[in-house]
């Protein structure tokens, strides 16, 4: 398929649309003419097609990258349903769908591939599609690319490099949450030009935002209520724990209501079974984390509650857009709540790593050789610091200057032969068949996994990594060999020698700590914005530079009192018996020896220490001081 057909007349053929929705045009004009561009709509305004319909009239493959597993899966089979050759590339295939979807990208079958945004990193990907024209590189939730963004992703900020690497002709940047400052950020990554950032506004007329002022006590009920008075639909109601999803939903079905909880600790196929109830319309209700929402197609959801507080304008922005996707007005009602904050703020908290962690962390890194070599596994439980976390800390040290990244591989290389070597050798031409077996003379065999040593191939063959991995991949491909990759490690290269640990430390401690007050920042906004004595809407898109005259649609444009929110209730650390947590911190000090580790713990927030740690999450100190402010419980630790 070439550009000669009209987007228009493809809208129409391949999507079934009989017009383009306000800026999808623009975007895919201007992809189309060869250059980057930026899509900023709100959530179910169809960004998606932007890189749809330019995959089908752009030669090679459009390479989606995406942080958001369900909803890969989702375009996908909605894209195989109109017969467009779109695939995905993730931890959940099986072998026989890796060969077929690796065979597919190698012989140039499909238009779309879909991939998580740390695949980019990843030694065999990068081999796999060694070569292949990459005609659009588009990335979904660019805002993660933001250090300023509420949901800033390491992997994102090494995507603009990797589109170099790649060779991409271009690039889409997604979103559906970008502040004028989280905008430019994006531009400037993928050197978009300011006429090609395509921002259509947030304002969605047909959706009523609303807030309720309650107490902890009477939120439940208040709920029923709203539940009983309006008009049955499809309703999504957001918590901020997986116990909180659990016991909402169990109080509704009580009450009489169909309401299933959804979350992140549910069985995979519960989880499946539960969206897709809810996508039917057989379940009506879902009480949920916000685990649940991304990728989700429904149009018709007419009611979205927050039983409690979203952590900031962003989440918020996006939790309200999954209601009234059909145009048809709905209702997006806040039960606030000030006794929230304190379980976000100890989420907030419990991320930022303690000085100790940062300390020991870099000096291992930059203690050893110029060739550093790592598991980030490792790291994580060994300075108890959380992966997403150690990820940030090496970005940083990149965008210092301090080190570069020369890649991921693979520590773990082994493989089972279906086949004798003999006749797996026959099957290639005589110089390729000498290569591979010089590949084998460099393997030990067990019982049935051979393993490979990948550093004495490269001395044995005088070839680079990727050349030998290409081969073992082909043998896959052909059915002759079952192939394992292990032990996922990444490189860099130490690039300054003189480095003061000190100062160096201390900046990332203030990094880390300028983050923490601002999502801190982020959840105070949340009670500013419900206790708001002016337009709600106005006060939201504001946040997004979008100014507006007061909506005429709101609560309070419509004559709803502001909130007024009860004061705060916070228990003191002093209601809780603690004597017996000494003797439990001096039995576990690799994960409760620092103040920040004790505090963590006795909040409830889990750390890859406390996971190595057999059975301390089951210790009933663990969570014991959840409603308790982290800086108190902070304060109270030695």
């Amino acid at each position: 398929m070439t550009t000669t057909i009209a987007p228009l007349a493809l809208l129409k053929s391949h999507f079934g649309f009989d017009t383009f929705r306000p800026g999808q045009e623009q975007v895919i004009q201007t992809l189309l003419e060869g250059r980057s561009a930026s899509a900023i709509f709100p959530t179910g305004s169809g960004k998606s097609l932007c890189y749809q319909l330019p995959a089908l009239l752009l030669p090679g493959l459009t390479l989606v990258v995406s942080p958001l597993l369900a909803l890969m899966k989702d375009q996908i089979d909605s894209l195989q349903a109109l017969g467009i050759a779109a695939e995905r590339l993730d931890s959940s295939l099986d072998e026989a769908s890796y060969r077929r979807v690796t065979q597919d990208i190698r012989g140039g079958q499909l238009k779309l591939l879909f991939v998580a945004p740390e695949r980019l990193g990843n030694e065999r990907f990068l081999n796999l599609i060694h070569g292949q024209r990459i005609s659009l590189l588009a990335v979904d939730e660019a805002h993660c690319i933001s250090s300023w963004g509420h949901n800033f992703r390491p992997d994102y900020l090494k995507l603009a490099d990797s589109a170099k690497a790649l060779q991409v002709e271009r690039v889409l940047a997604l979103t559906a949450t970008a502040t004028p400052q989280v905008s430019d950020d994006m531009a400037q990554a993928f050197d978009i030009a300011d006429g090609d950032v395509v921002n259509t506004g947030f304002h969605r007329p047909n959706l009523e935002l609303r807030v309720s002022a309650c107490s902890a006590v009477e939120r439940p009920a208040l709920l029923e209520q709203r539940l009983h008075e309006r008009p049955p639909g499809a309703t999504i109601i957001y918590v901020s724990l997986q116990r909180d999803a659990e016991a909402v939903a169990e109080r509704l079905v009580k009450a009489g209501f169909d309401a299933q909880a959804y979350h992140a600790g549910m069985r995979s196929e519960q989880r499946v079974a539960t969206q897709e109830a809810f996508m039917k319309g057989t379940v009506p209700i879902i009480c949920a984390t916000i685990a649940f929402g991304m990728g989700v197609d429904k149009s018709n959801i007419r009611y979205v509650y927050h039983f409690h507080m979203a952590k900031g304008y962003e989440s918020y922005m996006q939790e309200i857009g999954r209601a009234g996707r059909d145009g048809q007005p709905s209702i997006c009602e806040l039960l606030a709540c000030s006794d929230d904050s304190t379980t976000l703020e100890n989420f907030v908290y419990g991320d930022t790593p303690d000085p100790e962690s940062i300390s020991s962390l870099v000096t291992e890194l930059l203690g050893a050789d110029e060739e550093i070599d790592i598991a980030i596994t490792d790291l994580s439980r060994r300075h108890d610091i959380r992966q997403l976390v150690v990820n940030t800390l090496l970005t940083r040290l990149e965008l210092k200057g301090i080190i570069r990244s020369e890649g991921h591989y693979y520590g773990s290389i082994r493989f089972a032969q279906r086949q004798s070597s003999d006749a797996i050798l026959a099957q290639y031409p005589q110089k390729q068949a000498t290569f591979i077996r010089e590949i084998f003379t460099c393997c030990s065999k067990a019982r049935k996994w051979i393993s490979l040593d990948i550093d004495q191939a490269i001395s044995h063959t005088g070839q680079v990594r990727s050349v030998i991995l290409r081969a073992l991949d082909s043998l896959q491909d052909k059915g002759l060999i079952d192939l394992q990759l292990a032990g996922y490690r990444q490189r860099f290269r130490r690039l300054q020698q003189t480095v003061d640990l000190t100062v160096l430390c201390r900046e990332l401690q203030d990094t880390f700590s300028q983050h923490e007050a601002m999502e801190i920042s982020r959840i105070e906004s949340m009670l500013n914005y419900a206790r708001s004595e002016s337009c709600l809407t106005t006060k939201l898109l504001d946040y997004f530079g979008e100014p507006i005259q007061p909506c005429g649609h709101c609560g309070i444009c419509l004559g709803d009192p502001p909130a007024l929110l009860p004061t705060r209730q916070q228990t003191s650390i002093e209601n809780y018996d603690l004597s017996q947590f000494p003797a439990l911190v001096e039995n576990h000090r690799q994960a409760l020896a620092r103040p920040r580790q004790q505090a963590r713990f006795l909040c409830g927030l889990n750390s890859p220490a406390v996971s190595a740690a057999r059975g301390l999450r089951n210790n009933p100190h663990f969570g014991r001081c959840a409603d308790v402010a982290f800086a108190e419980v902070l304060a109270s630790c030695k």
